[in-house]
């Protein structure tokens, strides 16, 4: 009989990865990226540890939306005081001072809510330009899941 594989915090090993989401679409993005930082891409997933790798997105603020999204999708935040309900577009976030949020907003909603997804969320990094100062974790370019289950050739 086989037994159930349950990874160790000692045996986790995370991975950098590189994404470039100019010209990506922002849920798509989003959703794939919070497959990677959870881990769900890998055989050792473990659901009560942090099994995923380390992504870094570039080219955040040139992101791609569908539809009349860019106008129509509300952000909003509140204050906590009378009358201190705030409200901004996904246009006016994109093309504001920190573009990179909306991107951060909607990995956000796709992960847990609780102490392990904010643990999940430290390993995103995301940034509006084409670079990044990880040079020296040797991030890996991000291809997708099925790229992990291709194995190199065996050299003769």
């Amino acid at each position: 009989m086989n037994k159930t594989y349950s990874a160790k915090a000692a045996d986790l090993q995370p991975t950098w990865y590189v994404i470039d989401a100019e010209g990506q679409v922002l849920g798509r993005l989003a959703s794939q990226i919070a497959q990677i930082l959870r881990g769900k891409h890998k055989p050792t997933f473990t659901p009560n540890l942090n099994t995923g790798d380390c992504v870094i997105v570039i080219n955040a603020d040139k992101i791609a939306v569908t539809g009349k999204r860019l106008d129509q999708k509300v952000y909003y935040r509140h204050s906590q005081y009378p009358g201190g309900l705030k409200q901004q577009t996904l246009r006016q976030v994109v093309e504001g001072k920190h573009p990179e949020r909306a991107l951060e907003h909607a990995i956000r909603g796709m992960v847990m809510h609780n102490r392990l997804g904010a643990k999940v969320m430290k390993n995103l990094k995301i940034y509006a330009g084409s670079t990044h100062p990880h040079e020296a974790q040797k991030p890996v370019i991000w291809a997708g899941a099925e790229a992990l289950l291709k194995q190199p050739a065996a050299e003769k």
